[in-house]
């Protein structure tokens, strides 16, 4: 490879590298000041109206202090994406 080409290579490399952080560090703020799972929709309960990964399909769950569902199963990886999920206020809600 010529000199030139690795230049525009790395130089494309660098670019693009600090572009993800900053998007990152945007998403990180943005999500940051949201209080997490306190902000998802609620029924007329007061539980959590989100769509279970497991078994696709909306439910409303009552939520604990660490931000698990009532239905959530420790042992399975939808249920563990859920939780993060639910973390990072990503989770899908209705």
């Amino acid at each position: 490879m010529d000199d030139r080409l690795e230049s525009i290579i790395r130089s494309a490399a660098r670019t693009a590298g600090k572009r993800y952080e900053e998007v990152k560090r945007a998403y990180r703020e943005g999500h940051s000041s949201s209080d997490g799972f306190e902000s998802l929709p609620r029924d007329g309960e007061g539980r959590a109206k989100i769509v279970c990964r497991r078994h696709v399909e909306r439910r409303a769950v009552a939520i604990d202090a660490k931000g698990r569902p009532a239905c959530f199963d420790p042992d399975h990886p939808d249920c563990q994406g859920c939780v993060e999920d639910i973390r990072e206020d990503i989770v899908e809600t209705w």
